[in-house]
């Protein structure tokens, strides 16, 4: 079960899924809305009968320039999505979660790499990135003794829509290019491998960590 804010992203997805054979639902979801994750809950009980895994995705960054530039509603908003949002699907998703004794149920939260370093103008997202660090390594503990696994991904700089303005112009790209090693942005595929890593058996004795796909750079709080 996918889902995004947007029923164009949803459809667009659930099309190209479904054309490489898979079997696939989607679902319309704003995570800052009760209703929107409570109906997302709903509908994947319904379409597969359970929940083996959650990977929460959902951030955002309305913030532009450096942090004490920035207001107070800008705060609450990232914080109500990218942190607390978070938090509220993980505990919605418990039920479905606790219910599962097939298969190692597995939780994986979607941190940054900007949790551990400083870029300009992402301030107050990279403090809320480094709340989900945080998030990941208390829920573990608490989940351990129902055999849920709780990890993180801190993904570098990723070539998406999202990221746009870390590359856009010639200025913003040398800025970022100057952190990697590998000197080149990654993909999304190569973060989606790892949280197919983190969520398979592969993984069943890892719980609580963060694992940085950056191409090298720098990860140190």
């Amino acid at each position: 079960m996918i889902s995004s804010r947007k029923e164009s992203n949803v459809k667009n997805a659930v099309e190209e899924l479904r054309s490489e054979g898979l079997q696939v639902s989607g679902v319309v979801c704003h995570v800052g809305k009760a209703e929107d994750r409570k109906n997302l809950i709903e509908k994947t009980e319904a379409e597969f009968g359970g929940l083996d895994i959650l990977v929460s995705n959902a951030a955002l960054n309305p913030a532009d320039g450096q942090m004490f530039n920035n207001t107070e509603e800008v705060w609450d908003k990232i914080f109500d999505v990218n942190v607390k949002s978070t938090f509220l699907l993980m505990k919605e998703s418990l039920p479905l979660l606790k219910r599962n004794k097939s298969f190692s149920p597995s939780i994986i939260t979607i941190s940054s790499i900007a949790a551990y370093l400083y870029y300009k103008s992402l301030g107050i997202y990279s403090i809320s990135k480094t709340a989900l660090l945080s998030l990941t390594k208390v829920s573990a503990m608490e989940l351990a003794h129902y055999g849920i696994r709780v990890n993180c991904i801190a993904p570098g700089i990723i070539k998406t829509k999202f990221s746009t303005q870390l590359y856009d112009t010639q200025e913003a790209y040398d800025y970022s290019m100057s952190f990697i090693s590998m000197k080149r942005f990654g993909m999304s595929e190569e973060v989606a491998s790892v949280a197919a890593f983190l969520a398979s058996d592969d993984a069943s004795y890892i719980t609580g960590e963060t694992i940085v796909a950056s191409g090298g750079t720098s990860s140190r709080l």
